[in-house]
């Protein structure tokens, strides 16, 4: 009998779960200055954006994302982070085929500190999945382990290398 009940109840249960996440919108703090404010980026049509601050060309879109003129689409791909260090060999977007992993620190320069849910600016990096992104840092005190930022929350954490995360690439620097 309980069984049964549940599985009457069971998709009820998914479809309000499922409205919830798609209802959770991106939380701010006005209190607490922008970070990463649209001003400091210039959009390209390409689907690539450029930090005024750091000079770094970013891809607006996670890989397995599509930029469609005007968002994102598809769904971001997560990756182990050997696979996400090789996947970006010869990667050729918007013309350009000197994509990279960004190190940890790069990563972090477009962290939205005010936002979260995502914690990122969404006008530039729009459809950001609300999770973790791997950097191409080894993490120290993890010989299995490399640095990642969660762009759900906004915090930097040690992944283990075998994890599946998500990838943004950028190019320049380094």
């Amino acid at each position: 009998m309980k069984t049964r009940n549940l599985r009457r109840i069971a998709p009820l249960l998914f479809a309000i779960l499922l409205a919830v996440d798609e209802a959770a919108a991106q939380s701010c703090k006005a209190t607490i200055p922008a970070a990463t404010p649209e001003v400091q980026f210039i959009l390209h049509d390409n689907g690539t954006v450029t930090h005024k601050t750091t000079g770094l060309m970013w891809m607006r879109c996670s890989l397995g994302q599509s930029w469609n003129g005007k968002t994102c689409t598809g769904t971001a791909g997560s990756h182990s982070w050997q696979n996400a260090l090789k996947a970006v060999h010869l990667y050729d977007f918007a013309g350009y085929r000197d994509w990279r992993l960004p190190n940890k620190n790069e990563l972090d320069s477009i962290l939205e500190e005010s936002c979260a849910s995502p914690a990122i600016n969404t006008t530039v990096f729009p459809a950001t999945p609300l999770s973790y992104f791997w950097s191409s840092s080894p993490y120290a005190g993890l010989a299995h382990g490399a640095w990642s930022i969660d762009f759900g929350y906004g915090s930097a954490h040690a992944t283990v290398k075998s994890g599946k995360v998500h990838v943004r690439l950028v190019r320049g620097g380094g």
